[in-house]
């Protein structure tokens, strides 16, 4: 879980619902001062939403280029139904098409940890709406074995109970990853709160995903698109060294950000958004040459 460092949002930004073909997406929207040289479609992870992106607006805005934070259906502040076949994957990576549309296409897409395995399906079934992609905390298949174990626990619970007996019962068994004294208030409440919001359909599915995720690596490295690996110097759902080899065989740019672990774009937002703008602005070139 991502926790975000502050909930305001930068006067470069505003809050509102993106309308696109495939239904409503709540987003925060960073915008320059002039033309941006760029749009970049954020997409948020397991338990996620488009706050775990404050942190990186105002640095990506300054640096000219167009920043919008999106809930995926289901999540947070974005309307889903109570249907688990809505959330496979092939379903957010349509969203995020659709996304992509609205925004005026193309777009550099980042996906951060599960919404690196959505941003890679979007890619595979077709990079035309796409600039570039950044991965951001996501590996090459499913997540790492302790991971998986507690990803089957929570899907257990929320089969049996309803959403805040399950937040309680993560409070009481993994305090570091809660609300605790360390938190602001605020931040802390946040979290509850969007746990609440999001739907107990869109979680299940979603964590099945990370469970079951094939290697598409090969796939992903035959398709002629600017790749960027980006991560903490530790990671818990992907280990470091496996996030090293999926960055060699994609031939992509890689870059470690020090003093972060899972969430570079909370922990370490200005040096993720250094490392993301110094990508983008090559991406381009690259593109279009």
């Amino acid at each position: 879980m991502s926790t975000p460092p502050t909930l305001k949002l930068p006067p470069c930004a505003r809050a509102y619902r993106l309308e696109t073909g495939r239904g409503t997406f709540a987003v925060h929207d960073a915008r320059p001062d002039g033309a941006p040289a760029g749009t970049a479609l954020l997409v948020p992870g397991f338990t996620g939403s488009k706050e775990d992106f404050i942190a990186l607006l105002e640095p990506l805005a300054a640096a000219g280029f167009r920043a919008v934070a999106v809930d995926g259906r289901g999540q947070h502040e974005s309307p889903g139904p109570h249907d688990e076949s809505a959330y496979e994957q092939r379903e957010l990576a349509l969203d995020v098409h659709a996304q992509a549309e609205a925004l005026g296409a193309p777009v550099h897409l980042l996906g951060h940890s599960l919404g690196g395995l959505i941003t890679r399906a979007a890619v595979l079934l077709d990079p035309a709406p796409f600039h570039s992609l950044t991965v951001l905390s996501s590996g090459p298949a499913a997540i790492a074995e302790p991971q998986q174990a507690r990803v089957r626990m929570l899907i257990e619970a929320l089969a049996t109970l309803d959403m805040e007996a399950v937040w309680q019962a993560m409070r009481a068994l993994d305090p570091v990853e809660t609300p605790d004294r360390a938190t602001p208030p605020e931040v802390g409440a946040f979290l509850h709160r969007r746990w609440l919001n999001t739907l107990p359909e869109q979680l299940i599915v979603t964590g099945r995903q990370m469970l079951a995720e094939p290697d598409r690596v090969a796939e992903l490295a035959a398709v002629e698109l600017p790749k960027h690996v980006v991560s903490g110097t530790v990671d818990y759902a992907w280990p470091v060294p496996l996030m090293d080899a999926m960055a060699e065989r994609l031939a992509a740019r890689r870059t470690v950000i020090d003093g972060a672990e899972h969430s570079p774009n909370a922990e370490q937002a200005a040096a993720t958004a250094a490392a993301l703008v110094e990508f983008w602005r090559g991406a381009v070139s690259l593109r279009s040459a």
